[in-house]
Parts: structure tokens; sequence; C-alpha cells
């Protein structure tokens, strides 16, 4: 197999040929098709996750083929189109799986940070963490799903019944959020960085009712504000814009640190929350949705041995949409 590595904090991935690997009891091995390129993985590059041993193979947005599977899996046949997501493995003892909080698992392993992921040509799943994609929808559009989805649809089923939404930070996963919450009749109000014309002009393009830089007040009180930048200055600005008893949540697995702000901004019942990680039932719910709302991904493609110019892309705000890598 061919993989990109990271084999050092906050250097460039490169390029190895290694040996295929070979599925575990439990296990499958997958032909990878395409992989998404997330902000996730820019954290697992700059270290700014904890606990990552080196080498390592980033990517969790994975689609592709099973073609090798361990013993003791059911569910699964070769050649099946399946995705890998973020979570990899939950240990079910915890008192978190207990609970049916699997995304809070004490013991958990996620693709592409603590176990290899998918800037590769194959990568090993566990079979029960797979979900089966059936063969609608080509496979770079499907693999962005499989995390900016769907962290974008829990972070949005966490804003409730909220008609007028907030959207900071049009990326991978905003520009999914936008089209699912348009398709239930919510009104979108999409904030960007500021002078990104481009990015306004996408988010209008996709229905939102509104677009305008982070700094801007919304031309209405809304009703719940998702942030999907890592920027924690974002914080108290969506506070602001938020109505009493409104809520903001901030989607990213990581982000700076959040300023202090007066009091007031969280005060009449505001509420201030985070979404970590996702679970198995989020993607059944998901890709149940995706046919329904008719969402369209908007992509820019590159082979595996670009991946070091896809992330600069993302990491410097040069896309639309999402990036995604095609072995």
């Amino acid at each position: 197999m061919r993989a990109m590595v990271l084999s050092a904090p906050a250097t460039p991935l490169r390029m190895e040929q290694r040996a295929d690997p070979i599925p575990d009891d439990g296990e499958i091995r997958v032909r990878i098709s395409a992989c998404g390129v997330c902000r996730t993985d820019l954290h697992v590059i700059d270290s700014e996750l904890p606990g990552i041993r080196y080498p390592i193979i980033p990517g969790h947005e994975i689609v592709g083929r099973i073609d090798l599977m361990g013993r003791n899996v059911t569910g699964h046949r070769i050649g099946e189109r399946v995705g890998i997501p973020w979570l990899g493995y939950t240990c079910g003892k915890c008192r978190y799986c207990c609970l049916g909080m699997e995304n809070l698992c004490d013991h958990p392993l996620f693709t592409g940070y603590t176990r290899d992921g998918g800037f590769a040509t194959h990568a090993i799943a566990d079979a029960r963490y797979a979900f089966a994609l059936g063969e609608t929808g080509n496979d770079a559009s499907t693999a962005p799903l499989l995390c900016a989805g769907l962290i974008g649809w829990r972070s949005l089923v966490m804003t409730g019944r909220a008609e007028r939404l907030g959207i900071y930070g049009f990326g991978a996963a905003g520009h999914i959020v936008a089209q699912i919450a348009a398709w239930q009749g919510r009104s979108v109000f999409a904030f960007t960085r500021s002078g990104d014309v481009a990015a306004q002009g996408f988010a209008l393009q996709l229905g939102a009712s509104w677009a305008g830089p982070s700094d801007q007040r919304p031309p209405e009180a809304l009703d719940a504000a998702i942030i999907y930048a890592p920027a924690g200055d974002l914080v108290p600005l969506a506070l602001r814009a938020v109505r009493k008893g409104g809520q903001v949540v901030c989607a990213g697995i990581h982000m700076s640190d959040i300023p202090t702000f007066p009091y007031n901004l969280l005060w009449e019942e505001r509420k201030l929350m985070s979404v970590a990680n996702l679970t198995r039932q989020d993607g059944i719910d998901f890709f149940k949705i995706v046919p329904q709302a008719g969402i369209q991904i908007r992509t820019t493609t590159f082979p595996l041995d670009q991946a070091n110019e896809a992330i600069a892309m993302l990491r410097t705000g040069q896309l639309l949409g999402a990036a995604v890598l095609q072995p």
C-alpha cells in the first residue's frame, strides 16, 4: 500500500510504501477510493490534539470497498462500499457507553488520530464502526459526509427547533448543514471571514437568507448558532447574535482560547455547549436524511501524493466546500 504519513508534529506528510495491512478478528480492510481532508486533520498534523503517537496516517472521511475481512465479521461482505468515520472503536463497557453516549467513551479509538486513517490506498477498520453506503452518489462527494456531514448533523440536532440559525465558518461542514437546514425550512445566516465574498456568495447559492463577515450583527436575532471555525473569539460574537434563551454550539474538536466576555452575553438563559465526536446512531439517522435533502457537496479533488497541497489550501481558506484525496 501507499500512504501519506505524518512522522513528527507540524511536518509535511511523506509518501511511504508499506506492506498491505491484514485485518484482525472483527476487522475489515478497505481499498480506499476517496478520503476527505478535514480541519481535524490539521489539528492532528499541528499536534494540537493530545496523545498522538508517530508515525500516524491521518484521514477519517473514508470511502472505499472491502477487499479483505478478518474472522468473526458479520453484516458486511467483500466488495461492499463502506464509509469509515472518525469514531473507530469504543469499549462498550464504560459508564458513557452503557448510557448510550459512546461518543464520550473513556477508551475510544479515532480514525486518523489514534489509529491509522485514510490518506492511503488501504485502511483497516473495526467492522462494527463502518457504515454501509450502498451505491448511490460518487465516492468523492460522499467522503465529506463521514465527518463534516456527521458532525454537522449532530450539531444541527443540538440546536433543537431553532428557526433562525447562524453558521460561523462556511467550509465543508457549514455548506452541508446549510443545505439540510434550508431543506428543513429554517432560515440560515452564514458568517465568514471578513472580505470572503466568494464564501458569502456560495452560502447564498445554497439557500442562506443572509451572509456576511463574522464580526457583523445579523439583521435579526438568531435562535441558535453553530461555530465550525476553530476560533475562540467567535464565541462572544455568536452569543451576542442569539436571542434570549438561544444557544451557541461549538462544533470543533479543537478551538483557540475563548476570550473573556461580560456575563450579560450569557445571561437571559443563553446556552453555550460543545459537540464531541459522533455515535453510530448519528450515522444511521444522517444517511437517511442525505437523499431526502438532496445535498450537493462541493469538492476539490487531489491525488494522494498532493495531500500537503490540499492541507495548505484548507489551512489558508482557499477552498469552497471540501477537499478530497483520491488514491
